[in-house]
Order: C-alpha cells, then sequence, then structure tokens
C-alpha cells in the first residue's frame, strides 16, 4: 500500500490500544508500519536495483523481528524516556504485520517467504493507493477533531486525552478489516466470471481480477490464452461480455527473443512479472537491429504501459543497451 495508508494505520493500532504498552508507543508504531519500506534507499542505484530489492528482505516474516526492533531502537535514542521493551517490541512487530498484510493485499504483491522462497504472493484485493481506504482514514482522523469541540464541556481534560481518537481508530481499523473481506467476496466472483468464458474460440490457461481504485464492483480482468493475452472490463453489476475485450496476441517464436530473455535486465523482469507480454519490432538503427520488450499487464497495456524492460539488438543479435522504466519506453 502508500505511504500515507500504512502511516495511518500505524496511528489508528496505537490509539486503538496500542499506546498502553509502552511510553511513546505512537512513534515507534508509526515507524514500524513503514519500516519495510527501508528498502527506498536501494533506488538511487536505479530502477531495475530497486525493482529487485524492493518488498524483498525487509517485506518477510523472517524479517519481522529486525524490523520491529529497528524503530524501538530509533526512538530510545533520540529520546530520553525509558521504554518498556517487551511492551515496545510486541505493539513495533504488531505494527510491521499490519504493513506486510496491507501489502499482500494489493497487486503489487509480496514476498514474504524470502530467504526460503522468492516467490510474490498476492491477494489483487486492492490496488497500490484505494481511495476508499483513504477515505475512511480520512474521516478516522478528522472525526475525533469534531469529537472534542463537541465533548470539550463534558469530559475532563485527561479522560479527553486519554481516548482520543481511539473510537475512530477502532472503527478505521475494523473498516479495513471488513473492506478486505468484502473485497475478497468480490474478487472470488470477479474471477469466476473470467473462467467461466471461452475468448477467442479457447479455454483461459490463468486468470486473474484486479481491482478498480473507485468501485468494487469494478475489475479488471486478465486472460491468458496459448497464444494471445485477454484484457476486459468485468463489472458485477451488470452482464459481462467478452466480445468487447481487447486482445494482445503473443510474438511468435524468434531468436531474438531468446537472446534478450538471456539478458540480466530481462531475468529480472520475468522474475517479477506476472503477465508479462513480448513485443519486438525492427528499428533503423543498427542496421538490422531489433527492440524487444516486455510488459506487465498489471500495470498497464501497450496501448498505455506501465512497467517495462526493453533491449536493444543488433544484426548478430547482441544487446547493445537494456532499459527498464516504471512506465512506457521512449520510441526509438
Amino acid at each position: 500500500m502508500d505511504l500515507l495508508t500504512h502511516i495511518g494505520t500505524g496511528l489508528f493500532l496505537s490509539r486503538a490500544g496500542l499506546k498502553r504498552l509502552t511510553p511513546r508507543a505512537t512513534p515507534i508504531v508509526i515507524l514500524a508500519a513503514i519500516a519495510p519500506d527501508i528498502d527506498i534507499v536501494t533506488a538511487w542505484r536505479g530502477s531495475l536495483n530497486y525493482l529487485h530489492y524492493h518488498r524483498h528482505l525487509t517485506h518477510s516474516l523472517a524479517a519481522m523481528p529486525v524490523m520491529a526492533l529497528l524503530p524501538v531502537l530509533v526512538v530510545r535514542a533520540a529520546g530520553r524516556q525509558p521504554l518498556r521493551w517487551m511492551g515496545a517490541f510486541l505493539a513495533a512487530l504488531i505494527a510491521v504485520a499490519s504493513h506486510l498484510a496491507l501489502d499482500l493485499t494489493n497487486i503489487y504483491g509480496v514476498r514474504l517467504l524470502l530467504p526460503f522462497s522468492g516467490a510474490w504472493l498476492r491477494l489483487d484485493l486492492t490496488g497500490v493507493i484505494d481511495l476508499w481506504i483513504w477515505a475512511a482514514l480520512l474521516l478516522a482522523i478528522a472525526g475525533p477533531f469534531l469529537g472534542r469541540l463537541v465533548g470539550a464541556e463534558i469530559t475532563s481534560g485527561a479522560a479527553r486525552e486519554r481516548h482520543y481518537g481511539r473510537g475512530f481508530a477502532i472503527f478505521a481499523l475494523v473498516f479495513l478489516l471488513l473492506y478486505n473481506c468484502g473485497r475478497g467476496l468480490l474478487h472470488a466472483r470477479a474471477v469466476a466470471v473470467l473462467e467461466s468464458r471461452v475468448y477467442q474460440e479457447a479455454a483461459p490457461v490463468r486468470v486473474a481480477a484486479l481491482p478498480d481504485a473507485a468501485s468494487p464492483l469494478r475489475w479488471r480482468g486478465l486472460v491468458e490464452l496459448p497464444d494471445s493475452y485477454v484484457v476486459a472490463g468485468v463489472n458485477l453489476g451488470s452482464d459481462f461480455d467478452p466480445t468487447r475485450a481487447q486482445v494482445f496476441h503473443k510474438p511468435e517464436a524468434d531468436p531474438a527473443l531468446d537472446a534478450a530473455g538471456r539478458t540480466a535486465a530481462f531475468r529480472e523482469f520475468l522474475a517479477f512479472s506476472q503477465f508479462p507480454l513480448w513485443r519486438i519490432r525492427p528499428v533503423p538503427e543498427p542496421e538490422n537491429g531489433r527492440l524487444v520488450e516486455i510488459l506487465d499487464l498489471r500495470f498497464g497495456t501497450p496501448l498505455a504501459p506501465g512497467f517495462v524492460v526493453s533491449a536493444l539488438l543488433n544484426g548478430k543479435l547482441e544487446p547493445l543497451e537494456t532499459t527498464f522504466r516504471f512506465g512506457p519506453v521512449r520510441p526509438r
């Protein structure tokens, strides 16, 4: 999920009860809720390096204790007030777990089983940014301010501070749980709809239903066929018409594809991509050159590409340049 969602979740975990475990629990929990994203530092070596290390060990179950301990040490070193170490570590561990759970729900995925397995796990319930979750978090942040104004003359100051925002925090956390459960049921329906159809007179090899940021009833269907991919919108509130889908054909076997696939950039991208669509086309330079590309259909289509890796090959099928971008490759 995005940084704001993780920060808000950490804040509400603290307000809901974790702040009772230790002094200065709120900064500990908030830092722990974003601690796995410390892997952002790997971006300084380029986008491909970041693709490899993003949601890597810092997002694994094995590293959870380390990710939980770091915020505790930072807060203890930054302040003079002693902590209750076991309480602080437990609160941080819960916050780190919330980060991994939220990342598991979205389409990017997470490698929870490192270092034992590099498999990408994902539930495809939410996008990296979800507008409904943002709305619930915003309400839970704004609500206590209004509650404080209304209850200022009724509740003592000490009591208000002790329970400030707790009810709205519990609301936000319960919403997150129920919302993702509801998304899970709708996702299963969308997948069933996609699997029950025939496309181009062929049965699906596999399908995926990707969430819409605005409507839980709308899903972006990806269907892999033996020789093509189908991208179709699924609206659970109406009938599904597979004939209105976009079809993107896989290229025929070509030595240029094999040559590009052996490069480090392509191997790295293929380890990440779940629905890779290969493309190949000639280029004016070098002579008899080819441009080979792969895009991940989870994040775009050839008409509006997202994650793209490319290799420029010369006439002897030797790679001259490889490029990876979180966005379209510029035309040559």
